[in-house]
């Protein structure tokens, strides 16, 4: 449906809601009022009768519709002008096609529990999201999933007030502003506050968003394939062993410098092992 489709139907949807009139010249007599009391500008009743025919009851082609007539209908719905309308409104008969995910993390979870607790992400079904199938099956957690969403939706509602910003990089204010560091855990990056000294916290470096959410060490190599890994992944080989991980860097498990892996690379050491292999 075009924006100007959509501002017609929901201007008519408005009067028909307040009017006793059941007639397209009824509501369009009714809404030439109704604009000129609340806006102080007249738009004729055969005009608007006219956008009805095209736009609502669709027995016409699609008529022109001046700017100024576009700007004044929408601020009749109480937005700013029509620009506005066309990139806040949420279409009702789409609300069947929204789906609402509330992540609630754990209060295990390292550092970030408290912080993210309270995010609502929704997710129109206009919007294309897909990962590769290895990075699923290796466990990319809610998190990351939500960082990802959220680049790719930009559509977050926090449900109370952030904390303050990291300096620099950080995700919408909600690492608290002590979080300037991360470690290596295993597999993956973690956040932590600098002060903390505990030993555990290995391979501690400074907080980096983007290698914090997308470089991983893949755990479940046998999900990787030529088709789904190749120009995706690097490794890293040592002591005849190789890891895979989700982006280039240094391994941090041994500080070797990763290599993009090759069709033959993914092939040997990837996906299901053969025994001998």
């Amino acid at each position: 449906m075009s924006k100007r489709k959509l501002l017609i139907n929901e201007v008519f949807e408005k009067i028909k809601a307040k009017s006793d009139k059941d007639t397209k010249n009824g509501w369009a007599t009714d809404l030439s009022d109704d604009i000129d009391k609340k806006l102080g500008f007249l738009i004729s009743i055969k005009t608007l009768s006219r956008y009805y025919d095209s736009y609502v009851a669709e027995t016409k082609e699609e008529t022109g519709i001046e700017t100024l007539i576009l700007n004044k209908l929408s601020k009749y719905l109480d937005y700013k002008n029509f620009a506005d309308f066309s990139s806040t409104i949420i279409k009702k008969n789409d609300e069947a096609n929204k789906t609402t995910v509330k992540i609630s993390v754990d209060k295990d979870e390292e550092s970030l529990s408290e912080k993210l607790s309270n995010i609502i992400i929704n997710i129109t079904n206009e919007q294309n999201f897909k990962m590769p199938e290895f990075m699923k099956k290796n466990g990319m957690g809610i998190i990351e999933i939500a960082f990802l969403i959220c680049l790719t939706t930009g559509s977050i509602a926090f449900s109370k007030k952030p904390n303050a910003q990291i300096p620099g990089k950080g995700f919408a204010g909600i690492l608290d502003s002590q979080i300037h560091c991360m470690y290596w855990d295993k597999s993956e990056y973690k956040p932590i506050d600098c002060q903390d000294k505990n030993p555990v916290y290995n391979h501690r470096i400074p907080f980096d968003y983007e290698r914090m959410t997308y470089f991983k060490r893949i755990e479940r190599k046998d999900t990787l394939t030529v088709d789904n890994a190749y120009g995706k992944v690097w490794y890293s080989k040592y002591n005849g062993e190789v890891d895979f991980f989700t982006n280039d860097g240094v391994d941090p498990n041994n500080g070797r410098e990763l290599r993009k892996a090759t069709e033959y690379i993914i092939d040997k050491y990837g996906g299901i092992q053969e025994e001998g292999q």
